[in-house]
């Protein structure tokens, strides 16, 4: 079962997603230079708090909760210390550029909490046989949005498409750590559908995926129809389903889905080239 992240702040949704099997909770408080980066983008840029951290433990009796910090700052040992005492289970570090980066905030830690390598950095991902073996990682999550955006490529799942995802899934497979990748929406929903997504992510033997913020829409006109237990339980079905597809079927599937990434791309980019005329 692929682990299922969900980002929250609120105590009663992640009460919601805590009676679900597979689901992690996660607080993100990263800041420092997000709107910068992401500037013209329909991205989500968190509004989380410190104190939601503590918050939303209080409320979680099996799922995990993981925080998302800012990157390495002058600020980052009182900003581990502060997440640690309000109950954090794992520690997610964002826009590392390699190993040093990596190892200092390990150090940071000091073995309190697993790590979770957030691969959003084209440097990140250059150096990864310098980093993977870092004392206290669990996990290496690759960020699509960011990544491709630093690789200078159009359409976020193009390093999927490039193969660039599945080295790092086996580089870190290879480390005997967890592996994930990018973020997931509904099935029959997104630019890439996130039925394609899922199949991905069982052909890489994925462990994790982010939750879209589609995924969860409780203020659209309707929802109560469609609620985020139903939708969480649809995906659960189609990853059974995917799970079944003999060898031949996944090749074709991964042909077939590097073909409508590479599409999108391709006119992504003439659209950005038109645009720059």
């Amino acid at each position: 079962m692929i682990e299922l992240f969900q980002i929250t702040n609120d105590p009663d949704f992640a009460r919601r997603c805590d009676a679900l099997d597979g689901v992690r909770v996660f607080v993100d408080l990263e800041r420092l230079g997000k709107a910068e980066r992401q500037a013209g983008r329909n991205t989500f840029i968190s509004v989380h708090q410190m104190d939601d951290v503590a918050r939303v433990k209080a409320v979680l009796k099996r799922a995990r909760l993981m925080v998302r910090v800012n990157p390495m700052n002058p600020d980052s040992a009182a900003e581990v210390q502060a997440v640690l005492a309000r109950g954090a289970d794992l520690l997610m570090l964002p826009m590392f550029t390699g190993g040093e980066e990596l190892r200092a905030f390990s150090a940071l830690v000091a073995g309190r909490a697993p790590l979770v390598a957030l691969l959003e950095t084209a440097s990140a991902l250059a150096t990864l046989d310098d980093w993977i073996g870092t004392p206290g990682l669990h996990e290496v999550f690759v960020g699509l949005n960011d990544l491709h955006l630093s690789l200078g490529l159009h359409f976020m799942f193009e390093p999927l498409a490039l193969g660039i995802v599945e080295r790092v899934a086996r580089a870190a497979q290879g480390h005997g750590l967890r592996f994930g990748f990018g973020g997931i929406a509904r099935l029959d929903e997104g630019l890439l559908p996130g039925r394609d997504v899922l199949a991905e992510h069982l052909r890489l033997g994925s462990q994790a995926v982010i939750l879209s913020r589609t995924f969860h829409r409780p203020d659209e006109p309707g929802s109560a129809a469609h609620p985020f237990e139903a939708e969480v339980a649809a995906l659960r079905r189609a990853e059974a389903e995917l799970s079944r597809r003999t060898a031949t079927q996944v090749e074709q599937d991964r042909v077939r889905i590097a073909a409508v990434i590479e599409g999108i791309g391709a006119a992504m980019a003439r659209r950005a080239a038109e645009a720059a005329a």
